[in-house]
């Protein structure tokens, strides 16, 4: 399937219209990316999957999406949580598998900590968790909306108003060289002049603090289905220390280091990720309580190979 940077549906919440991209069938999985981009970081992934899946990926209000939230709307992370799971709601969804990377991983965090019951399987890739909600280097970013408010957003698209600034930008989190087709996806809703899209960019990062994440990490133990870690162990923001920290603090959890990959695993690896997700979705009842199946020993990948599967106690 040729792979679509396009949203095909919209849905009324109580926050505001949401639009999403809603491709194949079969067993469920939402897709929740992180800030300055959309449904669109997922779309090779989604290409690779929808033959044998339902797969969802939603546009949230972090500067990216084409349609603003309702001026009310509560975009604090449990907020966004609280919309993640009224999404799920709206669209009936059930049995579903989460999968997040960036800033969205933190939002699955607080989705399946708060609202679980819709949600079977958690997958994360590079993601904020525990003290670093930000990361130190992404700190500037909350900080800049708090001292400045959208004069913060107004910086940010004067900062990012060429392509090169851009790609600039996407080679801090992805190792792939982005076309200007990606780039426009991702930058022209808060390069188009619409104040209420910088707005919700704003209230979220005003908002973002590391209480949501510390508090939401001391209810992983109760989460009792099963979750794979997959990391790039070419991230210049997220710790592959945290890696080690969720796959411990979570039950019945697996981690894979990938190499060749930033922090956008789904730019620069999504055939390998989507080739994880189809093992873990069908290996899922595999996992139990043991160390050996809570993944004690991690998986390097390369291209989609393994390469070893020696344990991991250093940063490699």
């Amino acid at each position: 399937m040729v792979a679509s940077l396009h949203t095909n549906g919209e849905v009324s919440l109580p926050q505001g219209i949401v639009r999403y991209r809603d491709e194949g069938t079969g067993p469920t999985l939402v897709f929740i990316h992180g800030l300055l981009v959309n449904s669109a970081l997922w779309r090779d992934v989604i290409a690779a999957l929808s033959g044998q899946f339902r797969c969802i990926a939603l546009d949230l209000p972090f500067g990216a999406q084409t349609v603003p939230l309702h001026a009310d709307a509560d975009l604090s992370p449990s907020g966004i949580a609280q919309l993640i799971a009224d999404f799920l709601v709206a669209l009936d969804l059930h049995d579903v598998t989460l999968v997040g990377n960036d800033t969205g991983g933190a939002m699955c965090q607080l989705t399946i900590v708060n609202h679980p019951e819709r949600i079977t399987r958690l997958i994360l890739t590079n993601c904020d968790a525990f003290e670093d909600f930000f990361p130190p280097l992404l700190k500037p970013f909350a900080s800049g909306a708090q001292l400045f408010g959208t004069r913060f957003a107004d910086f940010l698209t004067w900062a990012l108003q060429t392509k090169r600034a851009q790609r600039v930008l996407m080679a801090t989190v992805s190792l792939r060289h982005a076309d200007d087709e990606t780039l426009d996806a991702y930058f022209s809703a808060l390069r188009s002049g619409n104040r209420e899209i910088r707005r919700d960019l704003i209230q979220f990062l005003k908002q973002v603090s590391n209480r949501y994440t510390i508090e939401a990490a001391k209810s992983f133990q109760h989460f009792q289905h099963p979750v794979l870690i997959l990391w790039g162990k070419n991230d210049l923001f997220f710790s592959a220390h945290n890696a080690r920290r969720l796959q411990q603090a979570f039950p019945h959890a697996r981690l894979e280091f990938v190499s060749r990959s930033r922090a956008f695993v789904p730019e620069d690896q999504p055939v390998l990720l989507a080739q994880k997700i189809v093992e873990f979705v069908g290996e899922s009842s595999a996992f139990g309580s043991n160390r050996e199946e809570r993944g004690e020993s991690a998986s390097e990948f390369v291209d989609g190979s393994a390469v070893s599967t020696t344990p991991t106690t250093k940063e490699e």
